[in-house]
């Protein structure tokens, strides 16, 4: 276990660097109204993928695949990873179709709107914030159970420091910041999962011998014919699917790319990105149903690497997890104030422009405490993923069918 000390000091070291940086890029950038909603037309296709991949891969990695490893095996993982990288192909095709019905937009609500009406464009924004509030306190649920058991932190402690200065730099620079540290956080998120996935084979004993204890007592996890694995992974390519066509985050950066090439690039090789960084993650909980006692499944991966891993292999994984966390925190809380802005601005379009960066600011302030709350309580991630997944099914369909 890491000595709590040295744990708060990761925290505070490696969010305050993030912070930090996103915010003195956007002051010398100069913010804008529009900056702070999409960035319109300013990024190339390298840049894209870099943050559409930070953007979608969060903490959530260490635990959803990992957790769905510890019963659902190996079919649930590759339907994991095949759900996660549907909707970033989907948007190769649905990003330039948008552009085209709305080419001055910020939001899937603005085409809602125009397409459908006003009830049905109130229950879809309805949709979206629930969804992203959802994955939001998920995501510091997630980074706050890590914390609690690998170096024995309050909960709330860990959301509440994590939440406060993620907020910092988000409701100051907007998505120009966002996308700015996402650059950063893409360079550090595969090399940091590939050294702590090899460094637990290593300390396992090779490869053989890590998956020796599973194929023996529980081999059913390691079968492509494990009914419950391949029915929970078909749902999750499904769920999956459906929440992320609501990702306002997505739709921003629609926007944000700076011609269709860019965008087909950048979500096309997002999508095939983020197959192997769920299956990492995933197979590491297979490997915990045999070596460790597992008493809470979201946690699997990190009950893992706890009993295996030397304390600089810890620290590793934890610098990974508040990379994870804040990657797709700040994408989170600037989608759910960009698409709310979007809107009053659609319905106020007399609204003095610095009045509504003010009220994006203060949504995306306000945001953060109720996540921190709910993160509290130390829900499964699972669980709360699969609250917004079905409720985002139920409406994907004629939501985007209308499109065509």
């Amino acid at each position: 276990m890491i000595e709590t000390a040295v744990a708060v000091m990761i925290v505070l070291a490696v969010a305050t660097l993030f912070a930090v940086s996103g915010i003195i890029f956007a002051r010398r950038r100069g913010i804008d109204l529009e900056d702070f909603l999409v960035a319109r037309n300013s990024v190339g296709g390298s840049l894209s993928t870099a943050t559409l991949v930070a953007s979608v891969i969060g903490a959530w990695v260490l635990l959803g695949p990992a957790e769905t490893g510890t019963w659902a095996g190996i079919t649930g993982i590759v339907g994991y990873g095949i759900g996660q990288a549907a909707p970033l192909l989907a948007f190769v095709f649905l990003g330039p179709r948008m552009r085209e019905l709305i080419p001055d937009g910020h939001s899937l609500t603005e085409f809602v709107a125009y397409r459908y009406g006003s009830a049905m464009h109130l229950f879809v924004l309805s949709v979206i914030v629930f969804y992203m509030f959802i994955f939001l306190s998920a995501e510091l649920t997630g980074i706050a159970k890590a914390f609690n058991l690998l170096a024995d932190i309050d909960l709330g402690l860990t959301a509440l420091t994590v939440g406060l200065i993620t907020v910092a730099y988000t409701a100051y620079g907007g998505i120009r910041a966002s996308i700015f540290t996402d650059g950063i956080q893409f360079v550090l998120i595969l090399p940091l999962l590939v050294i702590a996935f090899i460094a637990a084979l290593v300390y396992l004993g090779g490869f053989g011998e890590a998956f020796r204890p599973v194929q023996e007592n529980n081999p059913n996890l390691l079968s492509i014919s494990h009914r419950p694995g391949i029915e929970f992974g078909i749902t999750l390519i499904i769920a999956v699917l459906a929440a992320n066509m609501f990702h306002q985050g997505f739709w921003q950066r629609v926007y944000s790319c700076r011609d269709e090439r860019a965008l087909r690039r950048g979500f096309a090789v997002a999508g095939f990105i983020v197959v192997p960084i769920v299956c990492l993650a995933g197979i590491l909980g297979i490997l915990a149903v045999g070596l460790v006692t597992i008493e809470d499944p979201s946690v699997a991966l990190f009950s893992l690497l706890q009993a295996v891993m030397p304390l600089w292999g810890l620290i590793l994984v934890l610098v990974l997890a508040l990379v994870l966390v804040m990657s797709s925190m700040d994408t989170l809380m600037n989608g759910i104030a960009s698409a709310v802005t979007s809107d009053i601005y659609r319905l106020r379009a007399n609204t003095n422009s610095r009045s509504l960066l003010r009220s994006s600011r203060f949504i995306t302030i306000a945001l953060v405490i109720p996540a921190i709350l709910i993160a509290w309580q130390g829900y499964s991630v699972l669980y709360l993923f699969l609250i917004a997944d079905l409720v985002c099914a139920a409406i994907v369909f004629p939501v985007f069918f209308g499109m065509y």
